[in-house]
């Protein structure tokens, strides 16, 4: 787990260092474009100081020409006036003739004034235009600079997180490998357990081989019937019920009805806009009347929702016969068929039109608005009108063929079924393709259209409606398209939903029958439901596992004790009325003795004394042997046994007869009982000892089973930390690159921003000395 939570811990850092990798590379591409833009900038700076200097140097040389012109005129006036002194008669001409060239001089040097006065204003201008982009310039600079500390720092923090990162990983290398070292111990023990359930494995094969052959041979004769070997019988038996399949199912036509209802919306629209706007162009029929075949063709197209409406509505109709209790396959969607009748009707409607519609859009060539780029456009409509009918046939006929399973079975094979649904999808999209240049055209067309003088405000307005209406169509058959082709696996995959061994339903009719034995099944199935008793949580029947295995193993090791146990009390009853019978018989020969040995010493010794006594106590202990042992029975010495106390009577006592066997009786009766108890304890012993050892074998199997479970996804982390070894190497040494560069292009920028520093300054000097020449000037 610590190892898992390092990986999880790595990708979330590594995601993390990513999204900042391309903050970076956003930021670096910024700045290129920053400056970039600078660069052209300052580009065009330095082109309008050149040619204000130029101006300039043009303006002085002016300025200087001109003095000199005036420093001339003042001389030869200086030197006309001493001569117009002394010869006034004769310069009366002259003196006109100079009066007009000073007037002349006058004139233009005013108009060198102003035009010095206009010259010395665009320079000030200039001059605060060049000072405001100098300081704006300095604060985009200044503010550079601090984005550009800014990723400073945070590559400095990007390196040292990766050096944090790569600490942490080689501490985590040392530790799997000291890991990896005990798991290869393990590995080599697991191989000689493997060899060892090898073994195990081929007893088993051997015996599942001699149990499947007997259970073939007893299939094989008690069996009597087989439905799946018959295609036509297996086609009735109930396929598994797939609620999840059918809820996707169910949500997918639901999308589709959507999709449907969009495209017969926009269809509504198209047809009603297209007859409105036969009313208007080329010929308004509140003033004119149109031509027949308009007439006609806006009559059909007046009648488009009988053909269109009915679309939705089968759609409709499939999308409520697919529900959750069904099963959803082509041989049951019969609903399919009513949504192809009204497809075909549909199609049927648009070959009605089709050559109206290319009529009229000839005859709107005909008329003398039309030009020759809206002839052109109405061609390509025209073509466009034919390709439109011809993918709705071949989409109807695809539809067809797949509603065929439902009603007619041999009229598709089911080989077909996806080939035929590629087509589908296929030609959804060719109908999108044609949807895009029929809008395309139609907008060209509306642009040359609103362009004509005769233009109206009412056919403007139409054919806004018309391009919204094809571009409603346009989305609606790619939203379609696209959509059929991202499932179109799902309902490929979706046709083995049947039968088991079976390639699927033979006919509708079967289908049907399938079915009803469906929902007699699904009836059955709530008849037998009853309300199951409340189970112990989950977490605590987790938690008390193993008591709950131990308690198990210790109730059947309980159950085999008792079992044990009842089996030993009858068999000690069977013995104890046995001995019980010989009890009986012994003490009947031991009366039988008793007067015999009693008759003996009578006939003997009769005239003795003690002859009658023995006799008379005979007959006493003969009468009453249960008190005779406590009577006649001397007091013996203190001894540990009762054997003890036989040998060690004194010696004037002789014990009786009597009392020594019941001595002796009572004494291997008493040991009797004594190892019966034993022998009880220790089998009791034995059955918790075999107990205990039962479930920690159990116990044993399940943690070697874990065990294998773990060495299984230590191999697997292994493998992952190799490739993510592989991988942190790989990003490491990208990362270095990456920073290299970024180091490169940061110094670059650096030196270019200083060489722009450094042009600024030198404009700032020019601009300065320039300035003060021309305060100079």
């Amino acid at each position: 787990m610590p190892f898992i939570i390092v990986i999880l811990f790595y990708l979330l850092h590594n995601r993390k260092l990513r999204a900042q990798n391309q903050v970076l590379k956003k930021a670096v591409v910024d700045e290129q474009a920053n400056s970039a833009a600078l660069k052209e900038q300052l580009k065009m700076k330095d082109q309008s100081l050149r040619k204000l200097q130029q101006e300039m140097d043009s303006l002085t040389f002016r300025n200087l020409q001109l003095a000199k012109r005036v420093e001339l005129l003042q001389d030869e006036l200086a030197l006309s006036e001493p001569r117009g002194k002394k010869n006034k008669k004769s310069g009366d001409s002259s003196s006109q003739l100079s009066q007009e060239q000073k007037s002349v001089f006058d004139e233009d040097l005013q108009k060198k004034i102003e035009e010095n006065e206009r010259l010395h204003i665009q320079f000030f201008e200039a001059d605060e235009q060049h000072k405001h982009v100098e300081a704006e310039l300095r604060n985009r600079l200044a503010t550079l600079e601090t984005e550009a500390a800014q990723h400073q720092a945070v590559v400095d923090g990007l390196t040292r997180k990766y050096m944090e990162t790569i600490e942490k990983l080689q501490n985590d290398k040392a530790k799997l490998e000291v890991k990896s070292q005990a798991l290869e111990k393990e590995a080599k023990e697991c191989r000689l357990r493997t060899e060892e359930c090898q073994l195990q494995l081929k007893n088993l094969h051997e015996d599942l081989s001699g149990r499947l052959e007997e259970s073939l041979s007893i299939i094989n004769e008690k069996v009597p019937f087989n439905d799946t070997k018959c295609s036509q019988y297996n086609a009735l038996n109930v396929p598994l019920h797939n609620r999840r399949h059918q809820l996707k199912m169910r949500d997918i036509v639901g999308q589709a009805l959507a999709f449907v209802q969009d495209l017969v919306v926009a269809l509504l629209n198209f047809h009603t806009y297209t007859e409105q706007r036969i009313q208007i162009f080329p010929v308004d029929s509140a003033i004119d009347t149109i031509s027949p075949l308009n007439q006609k063709f806006s009559q059909y197209l007046h009648e488009n929702a009988s053909y269109v409406r009915p679309l939705e509505e089968g759609m409709l109709h499939l999308f409520e016969s697919i529900t959750e209790d069904t099963v959803t396959v082509l041989e049951t969607t019969v609903k399919l068929k009513t949504f192809s009748e009204h497809l075909t009707s549909y199609i049927c409607f648009l070959r009605k039109i089709l050559p109206y519609q290319l009529k009229s859009l000839e005859e709107e060539c005909e008329s003398s608005l039309c030009t020759s780029a809206l002839r052109a456009r109405n061609l390509e409509l025209s073509q466009d009108m034919k390709k439109m009918t011809a993918v709705f046939e071949k989409l109807q006929t695809y539809v067809g063929l797949l509603a065929l399973p439902s009603t007619e079975p041999d009229g598709l094979l089911r080989t077909n079924y996806s080939s035929v649904l590629t087509n589908v999808g296929a030609a959804l999209h060719g109908f999108h393709d044609v949807m895009k240049d029929i809008s395309k055209h139609y907008s060209q067309k509306a642009t040359i259209e609103h362009d004509l003088p005769t233009a109206t405000q009412k056919l403007i307005t139409t054919n806004d409606c018309i391009l919204s209406s094809a571009v409603a169509l346009t989305n609606a058959a790619g939203k379609i398209a696209s959509f059929f082709s991202n499932n179109v696996d799902y309902f490929i995959a979706s046709l083995s939903y049947g039968p088991k061994a079976s390639s699927g339903f033979i006919s509708p009719l079967s289908a049907e029958c399938m079915l009803q034995y469906k929902k007699k099944a699904a009836a059955y199935m709530k008849a037998l439901r009853k309300p199951l008793s409340e189970s112990v949580p989950y977490e605590e029947a987790l938690a008390n596992r193993r008591v709950l295995l131990s308690s198990t193993e210790s109730r059947e090791g309980l159950a085999q004790q008792v079992q044990q146990s009842l089996e030993k009390i009858s068999k000690l009853e069977q013995e104890k009325e046995h001995w019980m019978l010989e009890a009986q018989l012994a003490k009947i020969k031991l009366e039988k003795e008793n007067q015999r040995i009693a008759v003996r010493l009578r006939s003997t010794s009769s005239g003795q004394v003690a002859g009658p006594a023995q006799g008379n106590a005979s007959v006493v202990s003969a009468s009453g042997q249960e008190e005779a042992p406590a009577k006649a029975a001397p007091e013996p010495v203190h001894s540990t046994s009762l054997i003890g106390i036989l040998t060690r009577t004194s010696d004037s006592e002789v014990p009786d007869m009597e009392s020594r066997e019941n001595l002796i009786k009572n004494h291997y009766m008493a040991r009797i009982v004594e190892l019966t108890s034993q022998l009880q304890l220790a089998d009791s012993k034995s059955v918790h000892f075999y107990a205990e050892c039962r479930a920690l074998s159990k116990r044993l199997a399940l943690a070697e089973r874990s065990k294998e479970t773990l060495a299984e996804e230590m191999k697997v982390a292994s493998q992952n930390i190799s490739r993510l070894q592989d991988e942190l190497t790989t990003t490491k040494r990208s990362y270095e690159d990456q920073l290299s560069m970024m180091s490169d292009h940061l110094c670059s920028m650096n030196e270019t921003l200083s060489k722009q520093r450094e042009e600024i300054d030198t404009l700032k000097m020019s601009s300065k000395g320039n300035s003060k020449k021309n305060k100079s000037r």
